[in-house]
């Protein structure tokens, strides 16, 4: 079996996640988030972009209802021996299926947790479970349960965190490799991916951010590309992944002498990164994280160039994305823990001047602040 992690570490996670579950007066839970599934079972697909439910009782048993083709996927990769398929037809309702499969646990009448903020469960889906499920149990909303759990990484999965940041490492001295005039993005993107997946490696939950020029600005990917000008600039965003466990970067790099003011905005990007880094503690409103990076910036003019929020967990992640709970933003009240791991990122994009700046590192918590997992230097790079 494809398993990477313990049988007991598994069993451990079931239990605490059972004992979230009683504390909120649960007695199961209907599980739709791919990374809660992979978290408790190990179970590894992307079969969740059609209707797929765990089911979680408070007495530890599992049912998963899927389709056909993820059936010698779950056995292969999960502890999950119960595994139903629902059929492809025109007039297939998996709901009823699930209905069925909670009547059997005895469900009928109980209050159940349910996973609504899923990718999985689009719209249309979520709209027919309630409908279907309707007089017969109670539905609460617990999409926060198993990322609560989740966001403290174990000795294991700070491994495989520890693993990604090398990969991490090594697409970047691939993009510095490759970074200068006339250089087409689609080799530096070709290099930086290759590199993660000839280290072992996964494919990350979103697209590597790549963009030039002007479109040096963007913090997104987006399709075409285009060689690099004599004088230039180079945004790069990507995370080198390892067992699905994400350790993300985030650079731009000059091509040519880059003007006063960009080298100005590098040096803010990087002191704001450090009091960043600085304000992470243990027992401390993560808030404090982002007000570092407002601080900093907002005291070099550049209040009107920055993002409203500065990063976010990491951990392992599906597609569509890498993000996860919880975000640097004013205010929010989460704590930071030993064991929890970050992804810092200062952006700092003047439009007026058509130039960019960022630089990011995914970093530890520990017992008395964080660690860069980087190895890799914060200077501007210069081709």
């Amino acid at each position: 079996m494809a398993l990477h992690f313990s049988w007991e570490e598994f069993a451990d996670r079931r239990a605490r996640t059972i004992a979230a579950m009683t504390a909120r007066g649960l007695e199961g839970m209907l599980i739709f988030r791919q990374e809660s599934m992979y978290y408790l079972t190990g179970y590894d697909t992307f079969g969740y972009v059609f209707f797929q439910c765990l089911y979680l009782g408070a007495d530890g048993r599992m049912t998963l209802l899927t389709r056909a083709p993820d059936l010698r996927q779950a056995q292969h990769t999960s502890v999950i021996d119960d595994i139903r398929i629902w059929r492809d037809a025109p007039d297939a309702e998996p709901a009823r299926d699930l209905k069925a499969i909670l009547e059997e646990h005895g469900c009928r009448g109980k209050k159940l947790g349910v996973e609504l903020e899923a990718y999985g469960l689009t719209a249309r889906n979520g709209l027919r479970l309630m409908l279907t499920l309707d007089g017969f149990c109670t539905l609460v909303d617990v999409s926060d349960l198993v990322s609560r759990l989740r966001v403290v990484k174990s000795p294991t999965e700070i491994g495989y965190v520890r693993r990604a940041a090398e990969l991490a490492d090594a697409a970047l001295d691939e993009a510095v490799r490759l970074a200068k005039p006339g250089a087409f993005e689609g080799d530096i993107l070709a290099a930086m991916q290759g590199a993660v997946i000839r280290g072992g490696g996964d494919d990350p939950a979103n697209e590597f951010i790549i963009g030039s020029g002007r479109d040096a600005l963007l913090c997104r990917y987006f399709t075409g590309r285009r060689h690099l000008d004599p004088q230039d600039q180079l945004t790069i965003e990507f995370a080198g992944v390892y067992r699905h466990y994400h350790s993300c970067l985030m650079r731009t790099l000059c091509i040519g002498k880059p003007p006063a003011r960009q080298v100005e905005m590098h040096k803010v990007a990087v002191d704001a990164l450090e009091a960043c880094k600085a304000a992470l503690k243990p027992g401390r409103p993560i808030g404090e994280v982002f007000d570092a990076y407002a601080r900093v910036v907002d005291a070099a003019g550049y209040q009107a160039h920055r993002m409203n929020a500065t990063g976010y967990s990491l951990g392992a992640t599906f597609a569509p994305n890498w993000m996860d709970w919880p975000m640097f933003y004013h205010g929010n009240p989460e704590e930071a823990a030993p064991g929890m791991v970050f992804f810092i990122h200062i952006i700092i994009f003047d439009s007026d001047a058509g130039l960019a700046m960022s630089t990011g590192q995914t970093v530890l918590v520990n017992q008395t602040g964080c660690e860069a997992l980087s190895k890799r230097p914060l200077d501007l790079v210069v081709k």
